[in-house]
């Protein structure tokens, strides 16, 4: 199903002197409808997936009532006699423009949220109908410029079977709630839609991130057979969803989930996680202009280590970056020409202490509850992971002074994600409780790439030697310390990396949720001596291309080697 860009027509930009109030009146009624309209998306959201992504659409009504943004409207309806339709429009496209030009990626995507608002006034003003996307009576694949939120929020999970987009990324809201649908989706590819006409064949790869058209047999039928392969592997996957991930001789390895919100700690249980090896706490500080408070950093806290149910979970303090700093952060904020370089995450709990208090005391009093650590991102210098551990020292004073029940010795470490941080890993070892090497970030700085800027994005490489030499340099000091190391990044979701990081001598991961099943069958299918062997020769090569398809290679390998031998010892037993 093709769904290009709405196109509204205006039917006129002025109105006469004498009709102005009317039409102010035609504008108020228009915005009273669209934030009714988004107060039931928001319920809807709420209801199907959780708080967290009915939040989004909270901050599209914050948005909507925002009063600068209202008189600005207005403004040009009373001075210049636009038309409502004329002056929304003209005002919301200067707000999205004004986002997309910030240069940051992130913020860009923010403009998307900017144009479903645009849309939902035009169709009010217009009294235009919704195209029905929630109501369709087939299966479908969705091909569009862009969906918004509020689109994708609605979509029907029962008759949509994935979408791709020419517009957006990974950190866009139509992602964020794409995956929390589980729905197939491949975003911001660049233009493609002009390449497809009425009646054209396609196919979504969301594993490899692209969107194959008009293809011929031969492709068509390894993806028919490969549609039939998921299918019989999920199923198999899904009775490791109670067993303990172990390699193929007996060692035990640790398989965690990252969680975003307190909900999908139910996913984690429910894929068999071994608890919550990275839970981010941003959404607490995202969508308010107002700081949250310790009651609400508790309460939060709170819920995912009580559903825990005595599993551990780390809990990351801040982690925000200069290009999506709140409101209430805003005041120690810069505007730099590389978010990534600026004032961000521990960097902006040392310069906020009194915030930063405020997650410490709250994540020490949830600590009660189970198994808790705590860990600080971003650090580059023993001097900033001093400093972290001075305030949460004078936190733990607080706390015993006010005579408020709390758990004190709580494990603390730190990411992992800077080349600073792990060439001097040695040393940080001997200060902290335990390492998270962030290989998303580290890649990032280690290679100088943003893999969000598609004109370097093939640049970013796991399998860069670089990468894996930093890898074993940090790996090797904690084994030296005796502290233990977890890998939280895209790394180790990817099954074809799960050798290499067992063969350098992780025995802990953290994963995407959805991933914990696949990640469990591999480290099921492998005996330490291959990993280490597996390791060895990686280490060895010197081109990223070349580590890539070995590790690729070596996995397939040896999950058919698992599959034919079980298959003839079952021959065997008949």
């Amino acid at each position: 199903m093709l769904f290009g860009a709405e196109s509204f027509r205006i039917p006129q930009r002025f109105v006469s002197v004498d009709a102005v109030e009317a039409e102010l009146g035609r504008f108020e009624s228009a915005l009273n409808l669209v934030s009714t309209s988004l107060e039931e998306n928001e319920r809807l959201a709420r209801e199907r997936l959780g708080d967290q992504y009915g939040a989004i659409f909270g901050a599209h009504r914050m948005m909507l009532q925002d009063p600068k943004l209202r008189n600005e409207i207005e403004g040009l309806i009373r001075s210049k006699c636009f038309s409502p339709e004329f002056a929304a429009s003209r005002v919301l496209r200067n707000y999205a423009r004004a986002f997309r030009n910030l240069g940051n990626p992130y913020l860009a995507e923010r403009a998307a949220d900017v144009i479903d608002l645009e849309k939902r006034l035009l169709r009010a003003l217009l009294g235009e109908q919704h195209p029905e996307l929630s109501h369709l009576t087939e299966p479908v694949i969705i091909l569009a410029h862009n969906l918004t939120p509020s689109e994708t929020a609605n979509l029907d999970r029962t008759k949509v079977l994935g979408f791709a987009t020419e517009a957006g990324g990974h950190t866009s809201h139509t992602a964020i709630l794409a995956g929390a649908l589980e729905l197939p989706a491949v975003v911001g590819i660049g233009h493609f839609l002009t390449d497809i006409s009425a009646g054209d064949i396609v196919i979504i790869d969301g594993n490899s991130g692209t969107v194959i058209v008009d293809p011929d047999e031969e492709t068509l039928e390894h993806y028919r057979a490969e549609a039939l392969a998921a299918e019989s592997q999920s199923e198999r996957l899904a009775a490791l969803q109670t067993v303990e991930a172990k390699t193929h001789d007996g060692e035990r390895v640790h398989v965690m989930g990252n969680i975003e919100f307190p909900q999908e700690v139910a996913q984690c249980r429910k894929r068999g996680a071994d608890g919550v090896g990275l839970y981010r706490t941003e959404f607490l500080y995202l969508g308010s202009d107002h700081a949250p408070t310790e009651e609400e950093h508790y309460n939060a806290y709170c819920e995912v280590i009580e559903a825990l149910d005595g599993q551990p979970v780390t809990i990351r303090t801040l982690d925000l970056g200069a290009d999506k700093i709140p409101g209430n952060h805003r005041e120690f904020a810069s505007e730099p020409d590389n978010p990534a370089l600026g004032l961000r995450s521990i960097r902006l709990s040392l310069r906020d202490i009194d915030q930063f208090k405020v997650q410490l005391r709250a994540i020490l009093r949830a600590a009660v509850k189970g198994d808790v650590r705590i860990m600080f991102p971003l650090i580059t210098s023993l001097l900033e992971l001093r400093k972290a551990r001075m305030i949460l020292g004078d936190v733990i004073e607080d706390l015993e002074e006010s005579g408020v029940e709390f758990k004190r010795d709580v494990p603390v470490g730190m990411m992992v994600e800077v080349p600073a941080a792990a060439l001097l890993a040695d040393l940080f070892a001997k200060e902290v409780d335990f390492f998270s090497i962030g290989t998303n970030d580290l890649i990032q700085y280690a290679l100088a790439v943003d893999r969000s800027d598609q004109a370097v994005a093939s640049l970013y490489r796991a399998g860069d030697p670089s990468i894996l030499r930093l890898l074993r340099m940090v790996i090797d000091a904690a084994r030296t310390q005796g502290i233990p190391v977890t890998v939280c990044g895209q790394m180790s979701s990817d099954p074809k990396y799960i050798p290499l990081l067992l063969g350098m001598g992780l025995r802990s991961l953290s994963v995407t949720p959805l991933a914990v099943p696949e990640v469990k069958d591999v480290i099921g299918h492998l005996s330490l001596a291959d990993a280490e062997a597996i390791a060895d020769h990686a280490m060895s090569l010197d081109v990223a291309r070349d580590v890539e398809n070995y590790l690729r290679g070596e996995v397939t390998r040896l999950l058919a080697e698992s599959e034919h031998s079980e298959t003839t010892d079952s021959d065997n037993r008949e």
